[in-house]
């Protein structure tokens, strides 16, 4: 292999935690574990391909099942022993406050006496910063490799703080907007709901590794310091895995807040759309029977109005008035029956 994979990002090889050279391909890496007897290498990789992992199995002598995981991707958060070879598995989260989602991503460590393997299958997180960190810190890093993993853990973990922060803004802005009446409320919790069930799979996990990571022979072997520095990555585990089950109960709160304002809006229209039917059926009734009191009198009105020459009241010198009492009498009639019926 005489040319840089695309899968490399950056390797080092550090001798009592200063990095001595910074080989360009597996092969040079390879070479120059065989050269020094002290000293480790430490790669660093994108989306490694089956090639690379073929490479690096037969050089670390990796499990099939570890180099299967590493290149299928999408493995839940965890921490096995492959003979001596750890291997350690973590969903990375970041908040993008531009987008108001959080990102995911999943990055996993293998580590040797005297290679750690850093692998990203996301953009999400930078190592950058782990690698840094340990670069500008020798004592710490002529460790071993151990070390890696135990960093890339406290980085992982802290990032989840300002991802949780980001959630907790936006459900105070689902708060208002359930209150406000806001008819994108309920898509947003729902959409909110599924990213901090995410955050949940990636958090819960945490404190069994931990455990496994203290019990390991490796960390059992370690100093104060470092099992000190290891009970506070898990403090900070413990605490953000309680502030997500919180975040989840607050959300589920808010949705069933939202769901019992939508019920009570939903039974006002409903209650005010019968009012108002009640009160179109009131008014078409009174319109009814004021039709109907003067129902009578127009018809006797009309009778005596279309003057035909055969009508014999034409010449009945009472016919005048009997009409028009005739036609209060009925109205009158008429409007007492609809007034006991309420209907006026």
């Amino acid at each position: 292999m005489n040319e840089r994979l695309s899968s490399i990002v950056d390797v080092g090889y550090y001798i009592d935690g200063v990095r001595i050279a910074t080989p360009s391909t597996f092969e040079q890496g390879f070479k120059l574990l065989d050269e020094h007897d002290e000293g480790f290498v430490w790669l660093g990789l994108y989306r490694p391909t089956h090639a690379d992992m073929a490479l690096l199995a037969e050089e670390f002598q990796l499990s099939p099942l570890l180099v299967e995981d590493t290149i299928t991707a999408h493995q839940r958060p965890k921490f096995e022993r492959y003979g001596e070879t750890l291997f350690l598995v973590l969903r990375a989260a970041r908040y993008i406050d531009r987008s108001e989602t959080v990102d995911f991503g999943e990055v996993h460590a293998i580590v040797g006496d005297r290679f750690a393997v850093t692998v990203r299958h996301s953009e999400t997180p930078d190592l950058t910063t782990v690698r840094r960190m340990l670069e500008d810190d020798a004592e710490t890093l002529k460790i071993g490799p151990s070390v890696v993993l135990e960093y890339l853990l406290d980085k992982i973990v802290d990032d989840y703080r300002p991802v949780a922060m980001g959630i907790e803004n936006d459900i105070d802005e689902i708060e208002t907007q359930v209150f406000s009446g806001s008819a994108r409320v309920s898509r947003r919790i729902y959409e909110l709901s599924r990213e901090v069930m995410d955050l949940q799979r990636a958090v819960r996990p945490l404190k069994p590794i931990m455990d496994a990571i203290r019990r390991d022979r490796v960390f059992l072997a370690a100093g104060e310091h470092r099992r000190q520095e290891l009970r506070d990555i898990e403090d900070h585990a413990i605490h953000i895995n309680e502030r997500v089950e919180v975040l989840r109960e607050t959300l589920k709160g808010a949705l069933d807040l939202n769901m019992s304002l939508q019920t009570q809006r939903q039974n006002e229209e409903v209650r005010n759309m019968t009012s108002a039917s009640l009160k179109q059926a009131e008014d078409s009734r009174r319109i009814a029977a004021w039709a109907g009191v003067l129902f009578v009198p127009s018809l006797v009105t009309g009778t005596y109005g279309m003057n035909f020459r055969n009508m014999p009241e034409l010449e009945w010198a009472a016919g005048y008035p009997f009409a028009l009492a005739l036609m209060v009498a009925t109205g009158l009639g008429m409007y007492l029956i609809f007034k006991s019926k309420k209907w006026l």
